[in-house]
């Protein structure tokens, strides 16, 4: 399981990001402090806010989602 830190500055980042789960086939989280959401849920992304440090967690492997979560990723 991949863990990689990211951060989404705008509801824009957040559509980027699900769109490019939706076509993974595993799941993917993503968790601001206790909160989990699943990374396909636009909804879900969103409500954790933009500007926050989030963690992303794949259950899988897929080389696209990597290259969008990269984007995002800081350090």
């Amino acid at each position: 399981m991949a863990q990689t830190k990211i951060k989404l500055n705008a509801v824009e980042d957040a559509t980027e990001l699900v769109q490019a789960a939706e076509k993974c086939d595993f799941d993917i989280d993503v968790a601001n402090g206790r909160a989990i959401v699943d990374a396909k849920s636009l909804l879900g992304v969103i409500s954790l806010g933009t500007g926050n440090v989030l963690m992303v967690q794949c259950h899988g492997e897929n080389q696209d989602f990597n290259k969008t979560v990269q984007k995002f990723a800081i350090a």
